[in-house]
């Protein structure tokens, strides 16, 4: 009964209503894509829907709280460690929540995360504002079918076909195809199919139609001690990502005490990277006592480029080696085709792990071979990387609470016996104040193919440094974030010719009105080493300075009409150079409660002097597709999306996306270069249920 009339309270207190508020859970997304897009070393593409496939499945069956494990927990990118280790706690010493009112009442969590929460999450005890789950059908079918194009033409679509060898040799259409079987939250079957634009469609290097396949089936607790089965194409995470973490690893976000790697260490892989996943069979079976085992192999075939040498033995077939892993998935020009699959690369890997309420240790192994030898380029930067065919990596991660304190790390060492480590605590000073600390270790000697940890650049080689974030609530409607990361290289690295050092920090105030209103004023500095460009100068780093400040606004008009204003300021310094920029953009979201239709638009206009100032903006898109474009240089960007609900099982969405930029005779360079001021996009998919 005490339980109850808190509930009552707590229900007044957060003035919560059936309509859900999407405006955190869309701002959290935001931050993350447009800090990882900044945080990429180029401009590469990267696919999201790691980070919200879940999300997605939850709008539709709410987890329950009352059965949530840490795991389960873990799909909430905007909840930290702490948060996480305070609702278990609270459920173990008080009991099964009775409400989801209740969640005020848990340490650490504020009503922003509450909000951001109660879209995926259910409370099936009763009480007095019990929801019934049983009308909703376990089970799923989907279907995604998307098509997309340029409406320019690029010049590699232009070439002559005499000079086929640098020419698209496919259509400009991109092609998406996905189909997935969901059974409650326990078994998930379905396969997925792609086409970039440029590349063959039933003809030529892609004779069986797409360019890409993956397929996959994953169910949990099939029988006695076996906690979960995958077969085909799946996700693996280890640790702290030092050996491997696949999928989205968010990296320094305003997000700013969420720091620790803590995904599920074995996941269905649904996305169309073709080079982050393993091929082949896992299962996790449980061992009694508090332990479990992951153990896992894979075989597939990967992109990389070749070349050929003659052997030193008299007589014997020239020697051919790879001299670089290709991570792009392009396969439009005959040499990105001669690339395709070109060496074969098998894995296997274990994690025992203990885990007892809020602690856990485990023990990690990762081995790969390649059917060719790795040989990179003799470059200074590339000295101590990996070169060869096997490589083996061990490591001990552990992650516990303590108090309001939760430590996690992990420790990792590599073939050749240099050893990585990263370690660092989220502690919750107060209900209003929460701090992180990260700490990591990186020689330049350490190798792995395809780590993730939380670090300044990537892999887990050639850095040390230290990060501080720090979180502070000091009333309902106002939140501060700030961090500061200060980091070394000891080697020289791409764009570096010597040791080199950087820091980096950000502070960023938000107001939130309930659910009516949010802003926020940003401002973000970075300085690190690079080479200089003065004449003569040979290995001389000069420290190249970054600043932007943002102000960002967002309200809600009405239930169903949310506008969004953004103002961006930024510039760069080195040596003598000073650029500058500016982005403004205004945004409509149309979003009615039960209506067929939903719509969002924005233009913006930016005026930066280089690509070096440029600013990330995340739009909306269609149902599991991102746009993140970067916008430098001089022009306008205009996008609308529209959706119809034709029936509760058909859904059809629309995007139309251009980019202008005035005085300009042609827009990109090589092969996706095209003639003219204007890039533009249409985009259309359809989604149904079976």
């Amino acid at each position: 009964m005490r339980k109850l009339v808190t509930c009552l309270f707590l229900s007044i207190a957060i003035e919560m209503s059936a309509q859900t508020d999407t405006l955190p859970v869309l701002q959290t997304g935001e931050d993350l894509l447009e800090s990882y897009s900044r945080g990429q070393e180029e401009d590469a593409s990267f696919d999201y829907n790691d980070l919200f496939d879940r999300l997605v499945y939850l709008r539709r069956r709410p987890l329950d709280l009352n059965e949530a494990t840490e795991n389960d927990l873990a799909d909430f990118p905007f909840l930290t460690d702490i948060q996480r280790t305070a609702l278990l706690e609270y459920r173990r010493t008080t009991g099964d929540l009775v409400s989801l009112y209740e969640l005020q009442a848990v340490p650490g969590f504020d009503l922003a995360t509450i909000r951001a929460l109660l879209p995926y999450v259910r409370v099936d005890e009763p009480g007095i504002f019990g929801q019934n789950q049983a009308a909703i059908s376990p089970n799923r079918q989907q279907v995604l079918l998307r098509w997309s194009r340029q409406l320019e033409e690029k010049r590699g679509f232009q070439t002559p076909e005499d000079t086929a060898a640098s020419r698209y040799l496919g259509s400009p259409d991109q092609l998406y195809l996905r189909y997935r079987f969901t059974k409650s939250d326990r078994m998930s079957a379905g396969f997925t199919a792609e086409k970039d634009a440029g590349e063959q469609f039933f003809k030529g290097s892609n004779r069986r139609g797409f360019d890409f396949y993956s397929a996959h089936f994953f169910i949990k607790n099939p029988v006695k001690r076996v906690k979960a089965v995958a077969l085909g194409d799946y996700a693996v995470s280890m640790g702290q990502g030092l050996l491997v973490y696949q999928g989205f690893a968010p990296r320094k976000s305003a997000l700013t005490t969420s720091v620790s790697r803590n995904g599920r260490s074995l996941r269905p892989f649904t996305s169309v990277s073709e080079f982050d996943f393993f091929r082949g069979a896992a299962a996790i079976f449980d061992l009694g006592k508090n332990m479990e085992l992951l153990a896992f192999g894979s075989t597939r075939r990967r992109d990389a480029n070749l070349d050929e040498r003659q052997d030193t033995i008299p007589g014997e077939p020239d020697l051919t080696y790879v001299t670089s892993l290709q991570t792009s998935g392009l396969h439009r020009t005959p040499s990105e085709i001669d690339d395709e699959g070109a060496i074969r690369q098998n894995s296997a890997g274990a994690t025992l792990k203990f885990r007892k309420r809020s602690l856990h240790f485990a023990l990690n192994s990762l081995y790969e071979h390649l059917d060719k030898p790795l040989e990179r380029s003799p470059a200074l930067y590339n000295r101590y990387y990996f070169n060869g065919q096997r490589l083996l990596n061990l490591s001990a991660d552990y992650g516990f609470a303590l108090r309001n304190f939760y430590f996690f790390g992990e420790t990792a060492r590599s073939q050749n016996g240099a050893v990585s480590t990263l370690n660092g605590f989220v502690a919750s000073l107060d209900r209003q104040v929460e701090v992180a600390v990260v700490n990591r270790h990186f020689p330049k000697e350490y190798q792995s193919l395809n780590p993730k940890p939380f670090a300044e650049s990537s892999g887990a080689a050639n850095e040390r440094g230290t990060y501080l974030g720090l979180q502070v609530l000091p009333s309902k409607r106002w939140r501060f974030n700030a961090y500061f990361d200060q980091y070394r290289h000891e080697w020289p690295k791409f764009g570096a010719d010597a040791p080199s050092s950087g820091q980096e920090w950000l502070a960023r105030l938000t107001f939130t009105l309930k659910r009516k209103m949010e802003t926020y004023v940003q401002i973000r500095q970075e300085t690190k080493e690079e080479n200089g460009s003065g004449e003569g100068k040979v290995d001389v780093l000069v420290p190249r300075k970054n600043l932007q400040a943002r102000l960002h606004f967002s309200y809600k008009l009405s239930p169903g009409l949310e506008w969004r204003s953004r103002l961006d300021l930024g510039f760069s310094k080195m040596e003598r150079e000073t650029l500058e920029g500016v982005a403004l953009f205004q945004e409509l979201i149309f979003s009615p409660l039960g209506s067929p239709f939903t719509a969002s638009t924005r233009f913006a206009i930016f005026d930066t002097d280089d690509y070096a100032v440029r600013f990330y903006s995340y739009e909306w898109d269609v149902l599991n597709d991102f746009s993140i474009p970067a916008y430098y240089g001089r022009g306008t960007r205009f996008y609308l999306n529209f959706g119809w609900r034709l029936s509760s099982r058909f859904r059809l969405e629309l995007r139309y996306a251009t980019t202008y930029f005035p005085n300009v005779e042609e827009v990109g360079s090589g092969l996706e270069e095209t003639i003219g001021p204007r890039k533009s996009e249409v985009k259309l998919q359809l989604r149904f249920e079976l």
